[in-house]
C-alpha cells in the first residue's frame, strides 16, 4: 500500500508520524507534499527514507491512499490538480469537516472517504472518525477499518453528525486541556501549591482516570458516585461545578456548529466555480 500526504501541517505530521511508528506502513511506502518545503525536509530528516514529492501531481502518481490534509479554502485547488491524473482504483480521503464525500465525489472519478484523526492518535489512541463514498465498497471499507485500527479506534458514522463527533474526538482534546489548564491554575491561586506540584498531580490525575474507564473499573457516573460520598468534600465541589457549569457547553456547540456552517458556505461558493465531473 503506497500512501501519499498532501499538507504537512498539525494534522498531517501526526498522521504521518502515527503511519510510521504504529507500523501500519514502512517509510517507504509514504510521499509527502507540503507548499512549506521546510517542513517537508524537516520531516526527511526524521524519517530519512520517505520519498518527498515537488508537486501534489507527483503525490498522486505514486500513492494509492491520498491524505489530503490542507485547510478547507484550499481544497478547491487541490482538487483542481488532481483531477486529470487520479483514477478509479485510488482513495481520496478529506480530513477536514466542512467539506462533505458527496462534493469531492462530484469532482473527481477516484474513491472518496473523510478520516477525522485527532492528536490522541499520535499515542496510538483515541478514535477516527470515518464516512464513505459511494464508491467504496465492502472491500475498500474493511481494508482502510484496517489500516486505521493500528493507531486509533475508527468509528463509521453518519454525515449529520460530523461536526459534533469531531467536535468531540478532534476538539475535545483541546478543550477538556483547556478545563484542566484552568483547574491547576485556580489550585495554585487559592492555595500554597506551586504550579509544579498542581500541573504534576493534575496530569497524572488525568491519566489514571482515562484508565480506569478504559479498563472497564467505572463509567463516568459510577466513577462520580464512588468518589463523592454523602456529606463529603467532594460533593460540595460538585455542587459548585453544578452551577457554574450550567449550560457551557451547550453553547460550546452552538458556536462551533455556526463557525462550521460559515465554513461549509464559503467551501460550496468556492466548489461552485469547479466544473463538476459527469
Amino acid at each position: 500500500m503506497r500512501i501519499g500526504i498532501i499538507g504537512l501541517g498539525s494534522m498531517g505530521e501526526i498522521l504521518l508520524e502515527s503511519f510510521l511508528e504504529s507500523g501500519a506502513v514502512t517509510q517507504d511506502q509514504i510521499t509527502v507534499v507540503n507548499r512549506s518545503k521546510e517542513k517537508v525536509l524537516d520531516a526527511k530528516k526524521r524519517f530519512t527514507k520517505i520519498n518527498v514529492a515537488e508537486t501534489i501531481s507527483d503525490v498522486v502518481k505514486h500513492s494509492d491512499y491520498i491524505f489530503v490534509c490542507v485547510k478547507p479554502l484550499q481544497f478547491a485547488d487541490v482538487i483542481d490538480e488532481m483531477e486529470p491524473i487520479c483514477t478509479q482504483d485510488q482513495l481520496f480521503i478529506s480530513i477536514t469537516s466542512p467539506i462533505s464525500v458527496k462534493q469531492i465525489e462530484a469532482k473527481l472519478d477516484c474513491k472518496v472517504a473523510r478520516i477525522i484523526p485527532t492528536i490522541l492518535n499520535r499515542a496510538l489512541a483515541g478514535s477516527t472518525l470515518i464516512s464513505y463514498g459511494e464508491r467504496c465498497n465492502e472491500g475498500d471499507r474493511a481494508q482502510i477499518h484496517a489500516f486505521m485500527n493500528h493507531f486509533s479506534e475508527p468509528l463509521e458514522i453518519d454525515e449529520n453528525i460530523t461536526r459534533v463527533s469531531s467536535d468531540i474526538v478532534s476538539c475535545g482534546p483541546a478543550f477538556f486541556s483547556y478545563l484542566l489548564q484552568q483547574f491547576i491554575d485556580g489550585a495554585v491561586r487559592q492555595t500554597e501549591i506551586t504550579k509544579e506540584d498542581a500541573t504534576f498531580l493534575a496530569t497524572n490525575m488525568i491519566i489514571g482516570m482515562g484508565r480506569l474507564l478504559e479498563q472497564g473499573h467505572y463509567t463516568l457516573p459510577t466513577l462520580q458516585k464512588r468518589v463523592c460520598v454523602p456529606g463529603g468534600i467532594t460533593g460540595e465541589g460538585i455542587k459548585v461545578l453544578e452551577q457554574e457549569v450550567g449550560h457551557m457547553f451547550d453553547h460550546l456547540f452552538q458556536q462551533t456548529h455556526a463557525k462550521y456552517y460559515h465554513e461549509q458556505k464559503k467551501i460550496t461558493e468556492a466548489f461552485s466555480n469547479q466544473p463538476t465531473k459527469k
